[in-house]
């Protein structure tokens, strides 16, 4: 059988979640946003280790109950292991999202950093609205990446020559003619809740903003250091002719490709445990109800 990638993933999504949200702003969307006042079902698409139900279950109303979803069985082994030891009602399925047929019976679907690996991402949304009970909700939360490349900013450095946001640009949207991968989905999920019928559909934009600071304690500034470069930050680009060759076999002009080289061979030279780095994702959570008639 084939070798699921993300079941091999797990030190990087331990490593790297924390990036995208503060405690606090998730809070504020379950209280004052979301306003969910009674115990509800959650079931969350590509729940890798758990990490949304990890976040979300102590915030929610005592009761409130979690199924995770994944096609990797270590990562849902992991997630029982995390939630065992915690005093909340789970189940866990492994499964492929894109074959599992599921009862309208669930108050929230949920995902996080899923939608942008699949080649059908409105096919996919179809599913998790059919999952959920009328008068329910879709929350998702989705990367666009264009915008988290944007709010680099590495003290005594010009943004524009450390990530040229042109050619990048262009790279993400060939990159779904070519793959089905969409890293900007975040900013067209909105779009496509409201294709599906959804009702009062909104996006908020994560406030979570990552500081490295040359002043920090040392153990702090390690692991977020060590975060940051596991999300691929600062990541110096290894074999030149290899690069270049990808980028121009996907559209960009042999100078274009050569100015995206070296703008990440210079972010990588510049980019140190002692810099002072500022970096926001800018994760996308959309959300909307389902009103059926």
């Amino acid at each position: 059988m084939e070798e699921y990638y993300w079941d091999t993933q797990l030190e990087y999504l331990r490593k790297t979640r924390d990036l995208y949200y503060n405690d606090d702003y998730l809070e504020f969307l379950v209280n004052n946003v979301w306003k969910i006042t009674r115990p509800v079902h959650m079931i969350d698409y590509g729940c890798g280790y758990g990490y949304l139900g990890l976040k979300l279950l102590p915030l929610l109303p005592e009761g409130s109950k979690y199924t995770g979803v994944d096609k990797g069985e270590q990562l849902i082994n992991q997630a029982k292991a995390y939630f065992q030891r915690l005093p909340y009602e789970t189940e866990f399925i492994v499964a492929d999202t894109n074959e599992l047929e599921l009862e309208s019976k669930y108050d929230i679907a949920v995902c996080h950093a899923f939608l942008l690996h699949m080649s059908e991402p409105k096919r996919m949304l179809q599913r998790m609205v059919d999952s959920v009970v009328n008068g329910g909700k879709i929350i998702c939360f989705e990367p666009h990446w264009i915008s988290g490349m944007s709010s680099y900013e590495l003290q005594g450095s010009a943004q524009s020559e450390i990530v040229p946001l042109g050619i990048l640009q262009k790279l993400f949207e060939t990159s779904v003619k070519e793959s089905g991968m969409d890293g900007n989905i975040g900013a067209k999920i909105p779009g496509y809740l409201s294709e599906l019928g959804l009702e009062n559909i909104e996006c908020r934009i994560s406030d979570k903003v990552n500081f490295l600071n040359p002043d920090q304690a040392q153990q702090e500034k390690q692991r977020l250091y060590d975060s940051l470069k596991g999300d691929g930050i600062g990541g110096a680009p290894v074999n030149e002719e290899a690069f270049l060759e990808r980028l121009i076999r996907r559209g960009v002009t042999s100078e274009g490709a050569k100015e995206q080289y070296e703008a990440e061979l210079l972010f990588s030279q510049l980019f140190t445990i002692d810099s002072s780095f500022a970096y926001s994702p800018s994760m996308k959570i959309t959300f909307g109800d389902i009103k059926r008639k």
